[in-house]
């Protein structure tokens, strides 16, 4: 066998390999999730089991408040996503387009804020959220995030791309400067615009901390909120937390799968030169 055909062996090997260790995990929640309590942890694991069941689902459902936390979590992502999408066009338009004094400046500042940890605001926000009435409440939850520093420097970049012309041409036919961003940015904005509701939608799907903060009532918890609640010191429900693991992970797979051609246009937008 030739040389170059063995390495060819190899890398398909260890990127099988790699995939099978990453893939594993997903599976054995998934399998789980349909196994009575005492099958979970069977030694050695049950990784093909004999019977299945769907007594974790309908436990779920019946018995927590799991849909209310379902919904809150939809609702929390598909806010932010919008809210976050709208500012960062926006931000990002007027600061690759426009020439304004202390402009580099100001971006500075904003990508200066993506080292500040979330743990040092955590308290100075908590406390102006308290002085608007926000406390326990999905606006608290969203706005304080919704101008994102890493979305308002990636349109930006992305932005210098676009020639000025098609802006200049947009006011010579009278349109105005919101209606350059509308009809002229937004629709040049598809492929980046796919990398970033992936991004946000990711990200307010996956938020535990600030939720738990602002959050009291249990009936406005988000899924990773709620589902923290089925492990205590006296019981750990890990068939109810592996069903609900399976419906956590589907909304954001369905997501990625529906923005999978915009998600790739705008990772690879700029890598080959015209």
């Amino acid at each position: 066998m030739k040389p170059r055909r063995i390495s060819i062996v190899l890398t398909v090997a260890v990127l099988i390999a790699i995939s099978v260790v990453m893939i594993f995990p997903f599976y054995w929640m998934l399998i789980s999730s349909f196994k009575p309590i005492g099958r979970i942890f069977t030694v050695p694991l049950d990784v093909f089991p004999r019977e299945f069941t769907l007594v974790n689902y309908r436990k779920l459902i019946t018995q927590t408040p799991f849909l209310r936390w379902y919904f809150n979590s939809i609702f929390i992502t598909a806010a932010y996503t919008v809210l976050a999408l709208f500012f960062a066009t926006l931000a990002g338009f007027g600061f690759a387009k426009y020439d304004f004094k202390g402009r580099n400046v100001l971006l500075v500042i904003v990508l200066a804020s993506m080292m500040i940890p979330l743990h040092s605001l955590v308290i100075p926000l908590f406390m102006l959220l308290i002085r608007l009435g926000w406390v326990n409440t999905y606006r608290g939850v969203v706005i304080p995030f919704a101008a994102n520093a890493f979305g308002i420097f990636y349109i930006s970049q992305y932005l210098t791309t676009v020639p000025s012309d098609l802006i200049d041409a947009g006011r010579i036919d009278g349109c105005s400067e919101f209606g350059i961003y509308r009809m002229i940015i937004l629709p040049l904005l598809k492929p980046a615009l796919g990398v970033l509701t992936i991004y946000f939608a990711m990200t307010s799907w996956n938020w535990f901390l600030w939720p738990l903060v602002v959050m009291r009532a249990e009936s406005l918890f988000p899924l990773n909120v709620g589902l923290s609640t089925f492990i205590s010191d006296y019981r750990q429900r890990y068939d109810e937390l592996m069903a609900a693991s399976v419906l956590c992970v589907v909304p954001i797979v369905a997501l990625f799968l529906s923005m999978q051609k915009q998600f790739v246009s705008g990772l690879t937008a700029g890598s080959i030169k015209s």
